[in-house]
């Protein structure tokens, strides 16, 4: 599988952004895509993740209300809508996928498989 992620850029406090995530590759069985963030200097954390099948979506505290993830499973897409960004939204955030994703691991990087390149989200205040 590989994660072809667009959508990042410049965007001031309050603003929002779409990114997407295109997937070649099988997306059956137990497939589930996802988000994480890295900003300057921390960890690498989950945002939020959409489950092939069915699509149960799973956010992080810090995304709830504000993000909403969605797939398009003909064009095997993903998309990230990111609303009333706040600058500690800033961060390169990374398009994950992985085809045997059981629900407890939605939000563990280390369970997802592949990992698109990065694209920057820059919230100015």
């Amino acid at each position: 599988v590989q994660l072809q992620a667009s959508g990042g850029g410049l965007v001031q406090a309050g603003g929002s952004l779409r990114l997407s995530c295109a997937a070649s590759g099988r997306t059956d069985g137990s497939y589930a895509m996802g988000w994480f963030r890295q900003a300057p200097g921390k960890e690498r954390d989950f945002v939020a993740a959409i489950r092939w099948r069915g699509g149960s979506t799973h956010y992080a505290d810090s995304a709830k209300g504000r993000f909403t993830i969605s797939r398009d499973s003909a064009k095997k897409t993903v998309y990230l809508q990111m609303n009333n960004l706040g600058p500690e939204d800033t961060a390169v955030y990374y398009c994950v996928a992985d085809n045997a994703m059981i629900l407890s691991s939605v939000g563990i990087r280390s369970a997802y498989k592949y990992w698109g390149q990065g694209t920057l989200v820059t919230v100015s205040s």
